[in-house]
């Protein structure tokens, strides 16, 4: 395809000018779909940064669909998922007048199984209350009229009941073949027309758990494809390293325990001592949990293989649950051509007692070979007992798993600090990879503030949160839009939240804070009512689009400094540190950097949009690495004055420009 013809498509006479409504020719466009053009032309690999209103999704969309080869589209989430298959796409099919074949594939967990509904309707215990017997009756009839079976396309019960569980299948429980109901599959229908089509729109954990599989020796799941585009590509190294690494609960090992009791007992009642093997079980998994009980008392309840308290008699344990575990396992072995059930519960078997084997390799005592390092550690919580194995790094096994001559397209508003993608990339391990940034078109400093207060106690100052709340009021209180406040951990949600409930001057403004309902609710909520404060943590940093006044004023507490005790960090940075390298600079500095970007990112989306952005850390401006962190930020304007701010939020700027209509 000529450069002359892609310029010809996103010109001001092309078709999407003609086509979509509102369509603005922007120049970053036109350059990152030339930059797309050519990696894939080449083979390559492209790390692109295009900031916020480039229109980075019909930049690679036009590419990849005048190319004629089969794509493969990657997003970071199912919401974004979702619409770019039932948004995106067709309008731009329909404004090049393209016949091209596109499939929405999704993990297993998305599909209703007809299997395990019927299962579940024929359970007199299945259901746990009066919700559960009408979401069991709208899933039925949802069954009857859904070509797809995805559980996205019915509102009505919500996407974390838990109700879905029971609906849906595993790997391990399902019947493959064997399944009445295999010519019905929805997720078998979605995976054969996914080989077919010519563009596959999929998940970055769908995408991470392929490569998993394949890592286990796993045929491919998803079809060979001759580009892959990875749409906000900053999430890959932690989605990475989530699916590369495995997990074994004790609760899974009880499930086990009734599954195959419930099981043994219909269908080969005579053949094994299933109660006995089955209470065996779930004793060994029960004295795991008593011995493991310090770690729920340590920071976090979490502790690294080496930290575990009394570590002679946790690997006592863990040696009887394994043993337990092999009896269960051979046993089912002996019967599991009798049912289908029997079959599923051996699997079931079969893959615990692996990732339990794995989890406890190498020995204490014993070095980890170099090429293997992982860390491990233990999560003990009130409801559950769970052991984590990650790799210490993804770079080689994500890296190693593009195909010869096939394009790689990275691209997100966030991958770099101040320009230098190295961070990124290394985590990945794609140094050799060609990069590109292209800003974003917005007017920062005409449309945003950047205030941060003067007045502030360090972040480590045990009445901090109190001061940041303190100093937020007066600004909510001056802004007539809603409020984003991004918060570090979940105990500052709630003190935030209840100190803004007791000091806002207007009572009628709706305070809503992470936990009192799912992320989607609470963000439809955020969006309806135009002036509502919403307060949250971690999920609530990125992947929040609302333009417009329904959000003028971010604010975020403390610099996003990764937490200390986290397993994995903790062990990349000691890793770093035995190299000879400095963590806190080559590591924790640009993950934090790129978090901060994100956040500030919520605040202005559109040509319109305006607002003030605060920043309560006084960090970002008093230590000398802060300016690595606000460079990295939109050129807003900037203040430490707490009047400027209340001023520039009391009367907004006039914004010129045409809403945006490319993605």
């Amino acid at each position: 395809m000529p450069s002359d013809d892609l310029n010809a498509v996103f010109g001001p006479e092309g078709p999407l000018a003609r086509q979509l409504s509102g369509y603005v020719p922007r120049t970053a466009q036109q350059e990152l779909a030339a930059a797309i053009q050519d990696a894939v032309a080449d083979g390559g690999v492209l790390v692109a940064e295009a900031g916020t209103g480039t229109g980075k999704t019909w930049a690679y969309l036009v590419p990849a669909f005048l190319s004629g080869d089969k794509v493969l589209i990657s997003t970071g989430t199912r919401t974004l998922q979702d619409q770019l298959f039932r948004r995106d796409i067709p309008r731009l099919r329909q404004a090049l007048a393209l016949s091209v074949d596109v499939a929405l594939l999704k993990g297993r967990s998305n599909y209703v199984c007809h299997y395990h509904l019927e299962r579940l309707e024929q359970d007199d215990r299945g259901l746990k209350s009066r919700d559960e017997i009408a979401q069991l009756r709208q899933i039925r009839q949802f069954l009857q009229v859904s070509s797809t079976g995805d559980k996205a396309d019915l509102p009505a019960v919500p996407e974390t009941a838990d109700i879905w569980n029971r609906v849906t299948s595993t790997r391990e429980n399902c019947l493959g073949q064997d399944c009445p109901f295999v010519r019905d599959c929805f997720l078998l229908k979605a995976r054969r027309h996914a080989q077919e089509a010519d563009v596959v729109v999929v998940n970055h954990a769908l995408f991470m758990a392929d490569l998993a599989l394949r890592e286990e020796g796993i045929p491919d799941l998803l079809p060979e494809t001759r580009l892959v585009v990875f749409d906000e590509a900053h999430q890959l190294p932690e989605t990475a390293t989530r699916f590369l690494g495995q997990s074994v609960s004790l609760h899974q090992m009880l499930d086990l325990a009734r599954q195959t009791e419930a099981a043994g007992l219909a269908q080969a009642r005579e053949a094994v001592r299933w109660s006995e093997h089955c209470q065996a079980l779930e004793s060994a998994a029960r004295e795991v949990r008593l011995v493991s009980a310090p770690v729920g008392r340590m920071p976090g309840g979490r502790a690294t293989f080496d930290q575990i308290p009394e570590p002679e008699a946790f690997d006592l344990a863990l040696d009887r649950l394994g043993q337990a575990l092999d009896t269960l396992a051979e046993a089912l072995g002996t019967q599991e051509e009798r049912h289908p059930d029997l079959a599923a519960a051996a699997r079931t078997a079969r893959t615990l007692r692996a990732r339990l084997l794995q989890w406890a390799q190498p020995v204490r005592g014993q070095p980890e070979p170099a090429e293997q390092a992982a860390v491990r550690w233990i999560e003990h919580s009130t409801h559950s007992v769970r052991l984590h194995r990650a790799p210490l790094s993804v770079a080689r096994i994500f890296s190693g798993f593009r195909r010869p001559e096939q394009a790689w397209v990275l691209t997100s508003a966030t991958l770099s600090v101040r320009g230098n993608f190295a961070h990124f990339q290394h985590q990945l391990g794609l140094q050799d990879a060609q990069t590109a940034s292209w800003v974003s078109p917005f007017d920062y400093p005409a449309q945003g503030l950047l205030y941060v207060p003067q007045t502030l106690p360090w972040p480590n100052d045990p009445g901090f949160t109190d001061a940041f709340a303190r100093a937020l009021l007066p600004l909510v209180d001056a802004c007539a839009g809603g409020v984003l406040v991004l918060c570090t951990t979940l105990r500052a949600v709630d003190r935030v939240a209840d100190q803004l409930l007791r000091g806002l001057l207007s009572s009628d403004r709706p305070v809503m804070r992470q936990g009192e309902a799912s992320r989607g609710v609470l963000l439809e909520r955020f969006r309806s009512a135009g002036n509502a404060v919403l307060v949250g943590s971690t999920s609530f940093w990125e992947g929040i689009d609302v333009p417009g006044d329904a959000l003028t004023l971010v604010a975020i507490d403390k610099l996003p400094f990764a937490p200390p005790d986290d397993p994995v960090l903790e062990a990349r940075l000691n890793a770093c540190r035995a190299e000879g390298g400095n963590p806190f600079m080559e590591y924790q500095l640009p993950q934090a950097a790129l978090l901060l970007k994100q956040g500030a990112g919520r605040l202005i989306r559109s040509e319109q949009d305006w607002g003030v952005l605060m920043v309560g850390d006084g960090r970002l401006v008093d230590k000398p690495y802060g300016r690595q962190l606000w460079q990295g930020l939109p050129p807003f304007a900037r203040t430490r004055d707490a009047a400027v701010a209340v001023d520039f939020l009391a009367h907004p700027p006039t914004a010129d420009g045409a809403e945006p209509t490319a993605s």
